[in-house]
């Protein structure tokens, strides 16, 4: 059933933000997989990234996120999800996927400390070789690309609804 809307993109691009409001003018639930994740392992996220490692983390994340089941559901992604093959087959199969595209720069700024926010960054990897590694893989999986540069919260919410 492909009634769901997927946000994918960087940490800080404003999925679960754009997802809750998108949530509420769609009357559809709202989810955002990083809580489905602390929740089933009873674990904030940077406690698993540290104690599993980046790998581990990722596998049970791709595991978690490949079972996921939803209909009418705005689903807010986390960064890393589009390492994981299942869980990027499982959301496509419950719905179109929108990458949340932003400048570098622009990103920069609003992720400020990004340790606190458990993103998924290998020791050394600095904030741009991510943003590299990453954008060709969403736009390899998005359905839609999303620019959200010059647009506020309402202007996206407004262009992804052109599409639902």
């Amino acid at each position: 059933m492909k009634n769901c809307v997927v946000l994918i993109g960087m940490p800080g691009v404003g999925k679960s933000t754009v997802g809750v409001i998108l949530a509420k003018i769609l009357g559809y639930k709202f989810i955002d997989t990083d809580l489905v994740i602390q929740e089933h392992e009873k674990k904030l996220l940077k406690d698993i990234i540290s104690g599993e490692g980046i790998n581990g983390f990722i596998a049970k994340e791709n595991e978690i996120i490949s079972k996921l089941k939803a209909e009418k559901a705005v689903i807010a992604t986390g960064g890393s999800v589009i390492y994981g093959e299942d869980a990027m087959k499982n959301l496509s199969e419950l719905g179109k996927i929108f990458y949340l595209k932003l400048d570098y720069r622009k990103l920069k700024y609003r992720l400020g400390n990004i340790k606190n926010r458990g993103v998924v960054i290998k020791n050394g990897q600095k904030l741009s070789d991510l943003y590299n590694e990453r954008c060709p893989v969403y736009e390899k999986y998005a359905d839609v690309i999303i620019d959200e540069n010059g647009r506020n919260i309402e202007k996206t919410v407004e262009k992804i609804l052109e599409y639902t």
